[in-house]
């Protein structure tokens, strides 16, 4: 009998694997994306995609305002999207992101009786981010368990990250081998309403690096290159 489980699902290439891997392991997907006012908008078109296209069972989009705090590049315009390399965590790190997409993840998965959450968070090709390390995500499963009904009563969540240790070049590989189309994802920073990289952000200097180290072709549409 196949299981719930509940998917983070950005529209980015992480997530689309992430996506691909939890259904080869035999889950009923639920994808959830999250409309959190980001810049790179086009990445929930590219998620509506991606869920269709690796059989999601449904796809939901929750809508969470988060310019109305700002402090990132990704969600207050008067930031540029840094276009170089910087020491220590980077301007598009968007405060407590990955901890409210998880709680609202956490809630569909107790509505659905899930006891599984993936997400595809990364801790070697990463941009320095704070809340895509192990520990947190240790430290968040043990919270969840220690919040939910489902939990107390005997039937604890997982949180599933099956890309933590993986190199970019190494999560293509996978994803390749399980039917992703990369085309259909978005992972830039500052992508158009096309869904067009631009070429030069943290986001999009990893994702073609990671096509180049294994040696698969890049299909992204990058505007500025």
């Amino acid at each position: 009998m196949m299981k719930n489980a509940v998917v983070l699902l950005s529209g980015g290439l992480d997530s689309a694997t992430v996506l691909a891997m939890a259904r080869a392991q035999g889950f009923t997907c639920y994808a959830l994306s999250v409309d959190y006012g980001q810049r790179h908008h086009a990445e929930l078109a590219a998620a509506q995609r991606v869920a269709q296209m690796l059989g999601a069972h449904e796809q939901r989009v929750i809508n969470i305002d988060l310019t109305g705090f700002g402090g990132s590049a990704l969600t207050d315009n008067n930031i540029a999207v840094p276009q170089q390399p910087a020491e220590g965590i980077p301007l598009t790190y968007v405060p407590a992101r990955n901890t409210i997409m998880l709680s609202l993840a956490l809630a569909w998965a107790e509505v659905l009786q899930a006891q599984d959450i993936f997400i595809g968070v990364n801790a070697v090709d990463y941009s320095g981010y704070p809340d895509c390390r192990p520990a947190y995500i240790e430290a968040f499963e043990r919270m969840a368990n220690l919040a939910t009904k489902a939990a107390v009563e005997g039937h604890p969540l997982t949180v599933h990250a099956p890309l933590l240790y993986l190199s970019k070049a190494e999560i293509i590989l996978q994803g390749t081998v399980l039917g992703v189309d990369y085309a259909q994802t978005v992972s830039c920073y500052q992508a158009d309403e096309s869904g067009r990289a631009c070429g030069v952000c943290d986001s999009c200097r990893l994702r073609s690096a990671g096509f180049i180290a294994a040696g698969v072709a890049d299909p992204t549409d990058y505007r500025a290159i």
